[in-house]
């Protein structure tokens, strides 16, 4: 089905630095931002790997505010704007739908759990309508280790009967490819893009219909995860995913979130990033050593621009 230009490729659930007291450090936020867009990442503000919900719906409105007042393009923007209070979520997502973001990315109204499919249609469907643009487009965010509550084929199949085009695709973060390969049978050719969350999937999705990846690595491996979106069906495409893999594997050795951070200030020489907002703590030095170490022994750098 003939649809307008979405955005997709890979986009990083960008994440957050913050200052001594815990505040939010917009200069830096901004220039990591910059960073990602010219090494081929798009950018999943308020992602999970952002802390979003560490955040206020004040404090990310402010952040979104920086980042289009520095002239970021917001059509390379996907914000997360889910929440478990329906008008949080409707004000940040309207907020993005006006700043022209290609899209939002919306977690399930999570604190509840055991949720019918019928209250999860009615928040998506609130949303929809109490912002009532029709630029909107509504990314879902599958992410039941975290949030218990997920997203159902059957959920999906309700929304885009009712809002087709509104409901523009998918994060698969479930981790299993199953669940991945029955959404990109299910829906793929009724205009709805699927995104996994991990780029481990990224060569599999592409072969399959799908359209990139929101992935924490991409973080602080962008331009390999980039490269290998643009050259999936090239002869080294399998020896890019392997090479991949191998730095996603030293990251998952230790909690992703901090691993990042700890990634970040190694290389940037750079030790404010690794403050992060309790509950989270910082990796051990013994954790960072390892880390560094694995990284250093693949070959990895993080490029400076």
């Amino acid at each position: 089905m003939a649809q307008e230009q979405r955005i997709r490729g890979v986009l990083a659930p960008v994440v957050t630095p913050f200052t001594k007291d815990l505040a939010p450090d917009p200069q830096r936020f901004v220039a990591h931002c910059r960073w990602l867009l010219e090494l081929g990442s798009g950018l999943a503000v308020f992602g999970t790997n952002s802390e979003s919900n560490s955040l206020s719906l004040d404090e990310r409105l402010a952040l979104l505010d920086f980042l289009l007042d520095a002239g970021i393009d917001p059509g390379r923007m996907m914000p997360g704007t889910g929440s478990c209070a329906l008008t949080d979520a409707v004000q940040l997502t309207d907020r993005a739908t006006k700043a022209g973001c290609a899209g939002v990315l919306m977690l399930p109204p999570f604190y509840y759990k055991d949720v019918s499919e019928e209250g999860l249609f009615r928040f998506f469907s609130e949303t929809v309508e109490r912002v009532g643009d029709a630029r909107l487009r509504i990314y879902l965010y599958h992410i039941p280790s975290v949030a218990i509550v997920g997203i159902s084929p059957g959920l999906v199949e309700r929304l885009l009967g009712r809002y087709p085009g509104v409901i523009a695709g998918m994060k698969d973060s479930s981790g299993d490819w199953t669940n991945t390969k029955t959404m990109l049978d299910n829906f793929a050719t009724s205009g709805f893009d699927v995104f996994v969350g991990s780029e481990t999937f990224l060569l599999a999705n592409m072969q399959h219909g799908g359209v990139g990846c929101i992935s924490a690595t991409a973080n602080v491996n962008p331009a390999a995860i980039d490269r290998l979106f643009r050259s999936w069906q090239e002869a080294d495409a399998d020896e890019q995913q392997q090479g991949l893999d191998a730095v996603r594997g030293v990251l998952s050795r230790a909690a992703m979130l901090p691993a990042l951070k700890a990634v970040l200030a190694h290389y940037r020489n750079d030790p404010a990033w690794v403050t992060v907002r309790p509950p989270l703590v910082e990796l051990a030095a013994a954790q960072v050593q390892a880390l560094i170490q694995g990284l250093d022994e693949l070959g990895f750098t993080i490029p400076l621009t």
